[in-house]
């Protein structure tokens, strides 16, 4: 059993890289990302999923083990979370229980987090602005770490008195005491997150992302700016913006080429969000959005990785600008763009990963995802090139029978022999 799980892994990882790198492999992959749609799968509110640890690995195991996809989606890290943002009162997000009902998935909430006047302080002291300014702000059990002293002024002996003081608040205890929760809390998701990782493996299951990183745009436009802050910013400041982008992106490379490589498991996840074409012109795409995002990807190249964004809404007009990047090193994910049209200006040099639409896993019936598959598959995979996922992931809202539908038809139509 052992080895035939081992040879299992083995196949799956050969068939993703050979689709990775352009050349044909026996089989499309399917490698879909879950979110809470394995808590339905399982049985489970959205609520359990979050925050109990080995129900969320029960649904998550459960769910690879009926449908056999070429990858592990391992959502853990980012659903085992709901103890953690409620030790700290987190603010960006609303999710299953707080804010939602029990089966609500995930509201971002977005607001203005950083004012344009505050850039300065940005580029000055990333790491001091995300101390005193950001997190006081995003979290409520942290908000008084604004009250804290500027941290390198504190570099002798005579400034310990000061600093010390400054510390003996009982709200900063508080903010403490918080971070301490919070921190067990994380300490034992990941522990689970880290075992689960380690059995699906040994299940035959390669990994589909190992890391994630932001499109430095929208670091500051979903997190600090907001939507409307960084639109204006576009015409009010976009030199401060060009200068912020540029910091962002040497702290997103830093911080992406740092983490680990996997065996086998290079490929970092990038949604891409404000890039689409109906937030901002071409001009404006090729000066704030691309090169900041293409100078990061071709870190991630350089360094072994195989960038994987995620381009989120509808980019075809923006197809022509994306392809400038090294033949088989990444993989463009299509949410509503053009794949066919993908097809003619990528195929060949840049591999594509697309899939079902949302709409058709929720409300059509598995002959209608049979064939939209048949087509996607006749036309984009024609050659290889062809990694197949639901259009963002698979919907929370799908219906089971479609799901399945698309794992058994995927593995009977395409093979490539």
């Amino acid at each position: 059993m052992e080895k035939k799980m081992t040879e299992l892994f083995a196949e799956r990882q050969k068939r993703v890289k050979d689709t990775i790198e352009l050349k044909v492999p026996d089989r499309v992959p399917f490698s879909p990302l879950f979110n809470f749609f394995p808590a339905r799968y399982a049985g489970i509110s959205c609520r359990e999923f979050m925050y109990d640890y080995e129900k969320l690995a029960m649904a998550l195991k459960k769910v690879h083990l009926d449908l056999q996809p070429d990858t592990y989606s391992d959502t853990s890290r980012s659903f085992a979370i709901g103890p953690v943002l409620e030790a700290l009162e987190y603010k960006q997000l609303k999710w299953p229980g707080h804010g939602l009902t029990q089966n609500g998935t995930y509201q971002f909430v977005e607001g203005e987090y950083m004012t344009a006047e505050e850039y300065d302080a940005f580029l000055f002291d990333p790491s001091d602005f995300m101390l005193r300014r950001f997190y006081p702000r995003v979290f409520g059990t942290l908000a008084h770490l604004k009250m804290l002293p500027y941290l390198p002024i504190s570099y002798s002996y005579t400034r310990i008195l000061p600093l010390m003081s400054s510390l003996a608040s009982p709200e900063f205890k508080s903010a403490c005491a918080s971070l301490v929760r919070a921190a067990n809390e994380a300490l034992k998701a990941m522990k689970k997150a880290l075992e689960l990782g380690k059995e699906m493996e040994a299940l035959g299951f390669p990994r589909q992302f190992g890391s994630a990183a932001l499109a430095p745009f929208d670091y500051i436009g979903d997190f600090f700016r907001g939507t409307k802050g960084i639109m204006l910013d576009m015409y009010r400041n976009p030199d401060k913006l060009l200068e912020v982008l540029e910091k962002v992106t040497q702290i997103m490379i830093k911080e992406s080429i740092s983490v680990p490589k996997m065996p086998g498991v290079h490929r970092v996840f990038i949604p891409l969000h404000k890039g689409i074409d109906g937030f901002m012109s071409q001009e404006q795409f090729k000066r704030f959005y691309w090169p900041s995002l293409k100078k990061l990807m071709m870190a991630l190249i350089e360094a072994g990785f195989i960038p994987n964004p995620l381009w989120e809404g509808d980019c075809t007009s923006r197809l022509e600008i994306i392809a400038d990047m090294p033949k088989g090193k990444c993989v463009y994910w299509f949410e509503r763009t053009d794949v066919f049209k993908a097809k003619e200006i990528l195929g060949g040099h840049i591999c594509i990963e697309a899939g079902v639409p949302s709409s058709l896993l929720i409300t059509g019936t598995p002959d209608d995802v049979k064939a939209y598959l048949k087509k996607l598959i006749d036309l984009v995979g024609k050659g290889g090139g062809l990694i197949i996922n639901g259009d963002v992931g698979i919907p929370d809202e799908a219906k089971i029978e479609n799901v399945r539908a698309m794992a058994e038809f995927i593995k009977e139509y395409g093979l490539y022999n």
